[in-house]
């Protein structure tokens, strides 16, 4: 069974300084965009091929779904909407990215896993880390 990796849109890209908050529909692009190299060739400690899911909220939303990357618009809170799709996965294994501690806690008591936003987006230099 496919792992479905749950990326949180605006956690992860305020990770990086880069001036998202200028265009936040274009850095979710941006970060949807990079996250189709994952659907095949995987992330460090889950291999490919994977579903990956994009939650994206607020300005990013209406950002649109490309192959290898579905994106969900959260009609309110992205975090809401991540604990709604990690409730409907079921038995299915199931990482959510980010480093909201308070949403890993909420996703963790349905038997997801968590790592941090590194593990998809790595800093220069970094091979990338799982949240502890």
């Amino acid at each position: 069974m496919r792992t479905l990796v749950i990326v949180d849109a605006a956690n992860v890209v305020g990770s990086v300084p880069d001036g998202w908050w200028r265009d936040r529909r274009g850095a979710a692009e941006r970060l949807r965009d990079h996250l189709g190299t994952y659907a095949e060739q995987g992330i460090p400690g889950h291999r490919g091929p994977l579903d990956i899911v994009l939650v994206v909220e607020g300005a990013a939303r209406g950002v649109q779904s490309v192959p290898g990357v579905r994106v969900e618009s959260a009609p309110g809170s992205g975090d809401d909407r991540i604990v709604e799709l990690v409730v409907e996965t079921g038995a299915r294994p199931v990482l959510v990215v980010t480093a909201d501690r308070e949403l890993g806690r909420r996703v963790e008591a349905y038997g997801a896993r968590c790592a941090g936003p590194r593990t998809v987006r790595p800093a220069p230099g970094d091979a990338g880390a799982e949240r502890a």
